[in-house]
This record gives structure tokens, sequence and C-alpha cells, in this order.
């Protein structure tokens, strides 16, 4: 009855804010003249310590429910937490099919339980006065990177998102602006605020067993084309949420060299700054190195628990983890780009404060963990928003307590030190301006989430992902030009097929049934789909069967009593492998590694074709060599099936996709890919720069005489690399001048979206040759005729006539 009751006062506070006037001070129609950051500044000034404090705190809880008497109720009614993370792992999600109506129930729960307590008096605990709490709105926060299960929250209802090495492998910016424009607009439908992702670590070094494995969490390993996807993707999340969702750019900065994932223990990278510069952080640079308000502009960053050793040049010195290190993290922050994002509000948030990692570093034996010395250490290190998870400090029962210890604390400290109470009032300002951007002004019926969820996962939206599958899908080998010889077509009726598929079980949640995130038979139904007797007929059911790694791994154990799938590979005509990334936990993980190891015997003379649905360098030389042809997918859900089933049947004769990493199994190095190529000719382009008009004439056929003294501006590009693709920004390029015969002094350049430019001022008449060289690339010559300088001819007066 008492739970009854509660519902129906929260019922009623909810309608009566949606239907209530706006009150001026805090919920003022926002004046177009006043900035987000001074509509923060107000409500700051109008805050108590607890409130500015709790601003700092974005905390995970467990179950569904928000409703007075939860631990996140207290949270956010006593002690004005900043804002919540949703996780599957916490059971925040109810199963399909009422994940997002549930959701979005939750969500407008959250965010009305910290209206309702603006709305009523609080007791001050310093004063004992009675005070009104100011009212701002909650981060909800989410990571969904793409792919499913095991990275994406959210399993079911929403539009299942290609994986970021997916759209890296289109090399198309546009298409990673409209996955970003479906992720924007369907989370903030459902109230999501605060976006963990993308990732923007560049994948430089792949590491296919080591524990720094980055999967299909990445872009690619060329740091300015993860630059350019991560903006282009921000853009797109910012467009679709209509700038209700702000982006953080994860993981800072830069997981790309790390020795592992900073999960069970702190990464550490040997690289100094300025090797940083180039690779780690270029990405970085490029979604903040923005004015503000453009809408490839990251809004966080997420500093993630990394060590450095050489940061400042001395290889022997090792920083602390870079999000608990104030020094280091300020040498960062100080990089030009960075602090002009920095003092325009750029918000840090730290990385998991509760994970494993973070405990094993303050005490290696796990026996104590201070929370509260470890969260004022990510504070003072510059983290404004600190992240806590299964933040349990080791003398406190649940989580719960230390969070609210660890606020106390903060509060406590704010009143005695003013140098921290400052610190607090900037990081508290950083956030509030966030979500004054986020809304404008401050009122329930703005901050509730008011989407159409049945647009969530439309057909529109579906397409997308089915695009950027087709235009992704890679063939690793032979190459294109063998691969008609080698496989001239797919299997034909009466050709025995097999198939063994890498798949796990995956939950919404701990009380939902789980289910094969890839089904075994997922590639077997969608070619009976496409090319059975109800498709193009090409193939029968019964010369078609399936089984899953963990029966491949049975065999290759001794454990396939009846000899059953034995005999089946024996008979197969074609072997078909659909696999995941290795998993330590999962055996059966690794059976195609030990199968083309152990039983070459069983591959004969058949057809056997690899389809990598997650990163494609799990496999070596020799395995690959082993192979009739081996195509990179980058994903696993059904529209990357059915691109699967096409490539098998020759329908999809030339894929698309360029491999985004290297891939030292089949020799290819990514530097060399986005290098010029040298088989492609240097377009080349001169401009008259005429001083005696306004504007310069454009002379893609040059005019047949110059003069000693014009100026004309030469462009050379587009500048295609290996791929097809314009070169990264700044490859240099250099433009050859050669005067009847004497070379002049070469002039540089390089390149900004595949194009480089340079004036020139011809100094000497004759002939003129110029050539563009970049790497191994070159352009035709140019020949332009130089005339000498007119001398002007006195013209004599006329003769006067004589009588």
């Amino acid at each position: 009855m008492r739970i009854l009751l509660r519902r129906r006062v929260v019922l009623l506070v909810f309608l009566l804010a949606l239907s209530m006037p706006i009150v001026p001070g805090y919920a003022a129609a926002p004046d177009q003249q006043v900035t987000p950051e001074q509509r923060a500044r107000d409500v700051l000034d109008r805050m108590t310590p607890e409130e500015r404090v709790g601003q700092l705190f974005l905390i995970t809880f467990q179950g569904r429910s928000a409703e007075p008497g939860t631990p996140i109720y207290e949270l956010i009614t006593r002690y004005y937490i900043g804002g919540v993370m949703l996780s599957a792992a916490n059971d925040n999600f109810a199963p399909a099919p009422d994940t997002l109506s549930d959701l979005r129930s939750l969500i407008s729960q959250l965010q009305t339980n910290r209206f309702t307590v603006s709305e009523g008096g609080q007791n001050d605990p310093l004063t004992n006065e009675v005070f009104r709490p100011v009212y701002a709105p909650l981060f909800v926060a989410l990571t969904q990177p793409g792919d499913g299960a095991p990275y994406d929250q959210i399993l079911s209802g929403v539009t299942t998102l290609p994986s970021q090495l997916s759209i890296g492998a289109t090399w198309n910016p546009e298409l990673a602006r409209q996955v970003g424009f479906v992720a924007g607009s369907e989370l903030s439908a459902l109230g999501i605020n605060l976006l963990i992702g993308p990732s923007l670590d560049v994948s430089d070094v792949v590491r296919p067993s080591g524990e720094g494995d980055l999967n299909i969490r990445v872009f690619g390993g060329d740091p300015y084309w993860v630059g350019l996807m991560g903006k282009a993707y921000i853009a797109g999340i910012h467009e679709g949420s209509q700038n209700r969702l702000a982006v953080v750019a994860t993981h800072f900065p830069g997981l790309g060299s790390a020795d592992r994932l900073p999960e069970n223990e702190v990464a550490t990278v040997r690289k100094s700054l300025d090797q940083l510069r180039q690779v780690e952080l270029a990405p970085f640079f490029a979604v903040t190195g923005l004015p503000e308000g453009a809408s490839e502009r990251v809004d966080a960053l997420q500093v993630s628990h990394i060590r450095y050793q050489g940061l400042q040049g001395n290889i022997r010195s090792t920083t602390r983890p870079i999000s608990l290190d104030q020094q280091a993290l300020s040498l960062l922050m100080e990089l030009p780009t960075l602090n002009a994002w920095r003092e325009t509000s750029g918000l840090l948030i730290s990385d998991d404060l509760g994970s494993r990692a973070v405990r094993r570093f303050y005490d290696p034996t796990e026996e104590t963990f201070n929370a509260r010395r470890l969260a004022l250490d990510a504070f003072l290190a510059g983290n404004d928003v600190l992240y806590l998870n299964n933040f349990v400090a080791d003398d406190d029962p649940d989580a719960f307590t230390t969070i609210v210890k660890t606020i106390e604390f903060f509060v406590q400290k704010y009143g005695e030190d003013p140098v921290f109470a400052q610190r607090v009032d900037e990081a508290a300002l950083r956030v509030l301006t966030l979500k004054f951007r986020l809304y404008g002004f401050f009122t329930l019926n703005v901050v509730l989430p008011a989407g159409d969820l049945s647009a969530i996962g439309d057909e529109t939206s579906r397409q997308i992902t089915a695009e950027v599958a087709q235009r992704s899908a890679t063939l690793i080998s032979p190459p294109l030009s063998d691969l008609d010889t080698i496989l001239p077509r797919g299997p034909l009726g009466g050709e025995r097929v097999v198939f063994f598929t890498d798949t796990f079980e995956a939950q919404q949640c701990s009380e939902c049934p789980p289910y094969p995130v890839l089904p075994v038979d997922a590639l077997e139904k969608t070619i009976l789909t496409l090319y059975g007797p109800e498709g193009e007929n090409f193939i029968n059911q019964a010369d078609l069967t399936s089984y899953s790694f963990d029966h491949l791994l049975s065999m290759l154990n001794g454990r396939d009593e009846d000899g059953l799938i034995e005999d089946h590979i024996q008979r197969a005509d074609w072997l078909i492998f659909t696999m995941l990334n290795p998993d330590g936990q999962r055996p059966a993980s690794m059976a195609l590694q030990r199968f083309l190891a152990e039983r070459p015997d069983l591959i004969g003379e058949k057809t056997l074709i690899v389809f990598a649905s997650n990163a494609p360098y799990y496999l070596d030389a020799t395995d690959i060599s082993k192979l009739t042809a081996y195509f990179g997918l980058y994903g696993k859900t059904s529209d990357f099936q059915n691109v699967a089933a096409r490539l098998l049947f020759k329908e999809i004769t030339a894929p698309e996709g360029n491999l985004p990493i290297s891939l030292p199994g089949i020799g290819y190095d990514l530097i060399t890919a986005t290098s010029p190529n040298p088989a492609l000719t240097i377009p080349l382009q001169v401009e008259f720069m005429n001083l005696n008009r306004e504007a310069p004439i454009l002379q893609v056929t040059p005019q047949p005489n110059y003069r000693v003294g014009e100026r004309i501006t030469i462009t050379a590009g587009a500048i295609l690399d290996h791929n097809n693709h314009p070169v990264p920004d700044d490859t240099p390029v250099l433009f050859l001048i050669t005067i009847d015969g004497q070379e002049a002094p070469p002039l540089a350049a390089t390149t900004q979206d595949g194009v480089a430019s340079v004036e020139y001022e011809f100094s000497a008449p004759g002939t003129t040759l110029i050539e563009a060289v970049s790497g191994g690339a070159r352009s035709e010559p140019l020949a332009l005729q130089i005339a000498p300088l007119e001398t002007a001819v006195a013209t004599p007066p006329p003769a006067t006539p004589t009588i």
C-alpha cells in the first residue's frame, strides 16, 4: 500500500511538472545572449556544498527500480549525485519485448526523482537550515559501441549498430556519420544523454594473442583516419540526437600501444610525449581542436588507467596511471589543442574507479581498498567526474555505504580546504555547463525523454547497418586478381557443405533467458533463404550441415565418440568457418587454429573458406596459406551473415572493403597501404594569379605563355593511396622545378584532404618543367613557356608640321 501511494505521489509530481509554468531563475526560457556557462554559474552560485560535490559523481546501481527506499533514490535525493551509468551487468534492463519501454520508464523515474527533491525543503547538515535544492538534471550514461554482445548494453529493440572496425573498413566518413546519427536519435529518444564512446584508440600494433587486443572496438590503425571517422561519428550522434546526447571519447590518451587492457591491471605504454602526439593523441586532437559548437567536437574525454614510461623523455621514469597522476595529466592537457578545448569547458571523466586494475595498483594483494583516498587522488589529478562502479571499500558492506562516505568526505573537505573547494566549483561548473548545452534550461518537461519508441530500430536505420556490412567486407586472401581462378563459383547442388561457427551465449539481465549471439546455423539458414529451394535453388538443405566450434573442439580432443563429425568433414566438398576472437574463457574459440595445425589430413582438396566476424588478425601466415579464401566481415549480426552468403556464392565478386589495420599474416602494412600509390599518376593543375584581377583564374589547361614575374598556384592531387583513398593529411609533397634544364630549388608542401598546393613566381624566361612527387608517386611533367619581362618602348612625339 505504501509503495503504491509513493508511486501515485511521484506520478502526480510528474504530471504537475509537465503542466507547471516556467519559474524564473532556473526554468526561464533561454535567452539567446546568455551562454550555457553563464547559466551554469548562476545555478552553481545557488548550490550548497553538498549539491556541488554531488555533481562530481557518476555511479552505477543494481536493478530497474528507483522508487523511494532504494539506494539509488537516496543517492539522488539526499546526496545529489550528478549522474548514473546503466549496464546489463547491473540488471538495469528488462527482458524483451519490454526492454525499451521499461528503460524509458526507469530513466523518467530517475529524472523525476531529481526534480521532486528540488520542489521540497531539505535540511542543510552544516547550517541546520531548511533550503530548496537547485534542480539540475542527471547524466544518464551508457556504452553502446555496436555489434551486440558482449560490448553493447541494450541487446534488443534498438538497431544493432555495426562495429567501429567495420565502419573503419569502409573508409567512408559519411557512413560513420550515418551510423552515429542512428545511435544519437535512438538513444536520446530513450533518455540517454551521455554516451561513453566512440573509442579513439589507434590500433597501430595488433596483438592477436595479447591482453591489449582491442578487437573490433577501434576505427583502425591510422591516426588520421581514426580522427576522421571519429569526427564524423560524433557529428552524427549530435545531429541525430538534436544535440541532446553528449559524447565521451575513450580511452584518453589512447590504448593502442598498451600491453594490456586496463580492466584487471593498469596498462603500460613505452612512448615519449612526441611519439604520443604523432599516433595516440592525434585523433583526440582532431575532435577537440574545433570551434565551440561544432558538431564534430567531442564533449568529454574519459581518462584511462594507463602508465607511461618515457612520457617526459626519461625511459626509466614511469608515471602513475594518468587517471591518478596530476603532473602527467596536466602535462597532456597543457598541449595547445587540448588546453583550448579544456578552457571552453571540456569535461574529463575518469575510467571505472572500482575496477580490479585500480584496486591492484593500490594494493597488489587486493586485501585493502581505501576508496576515499582513490576518489580524492582521481579528482585532484584533474578528473571532473568520478565514475564509480562496484566501488566498495574493504571495510564497508556495500557500494552504497562507500559512495555515501566518499561524498561526505568530499563535502567535509570542501568546508575545510578553500583550494579543494575551488577545484570542486570548477569541476561542477563544467558539468553544469554541459548539461545546459544539452537542455538550454532546466525543467522536467524538457529533460524527460519524449521520442517515438516505434521509430527505434526501423527499416531505415537497419539499412544503414546493412550498407556498412556490404561496403566493409574485405577479401584478405587471395588477391582479387586470383579469386576467380581459385574460387570460380559457389557450392552447387549435390556438393556437401559443412559449417563450423564459433558462438557464445549472452543475457540482457541475470533473469533473462540466454541466447546465442551468433547461432550455430546462422550462415546455413541465410544461405538456404537466398540460394535454397525457396530462393535461387542452387543448393539443397540435405547437403548442408552445421556444427559449433565446441563440436570441433570435441573432435580434436578425441571426444567424437561416434565419429560423426569427422565423417562429415571427410565427405565434405566445402568447409566453411565463421570465427570470432580468441577468448581464454572459451577454449573452443581456438578450435580453428588447432584444426588447421593438427588435422591437415582432413583438408585435402576441399574448398576451405573462413569468415572473420571479429578482427581478422587471429590467423597467422601459415594458417592463411591453408585456406582457399579468407574474408574479413568485422561483424557477426544477420546483416554480416547475409554478406558472407553473397560472398560465398559470388553474388559479391569484388568486395569493397579494405583492411583498416595492419595484418602481418599477409604482409599488409597499414603505413605502406596509406602512402601514395606509385602506380597512380598525381594530377597536376595550375592557377594563374592575375594581379590585375580581383580573383585568380583557374587554368586547368595552362595558357600558352607566362611572363617573368607572374605568379601561379600549383596544385597536386587528389593523391591516392594503395587502396584508392586520399592519403592522410600532412603527407609530404615536393614540387620539382627545372628551367631550361637547370634545377631550381624544390618547393615543399603537405596534403590536406589529399591535395597539396604551393605558390610559385616565374623568375627567368625559358621552358619551365614542373613535377609533383610524393613517396613513390609522381605527376606527369607540366611544361610552361615563360617569356621575358616586357620592357616599355618610348614612342616619339608626333612631328610638328611645317608651313
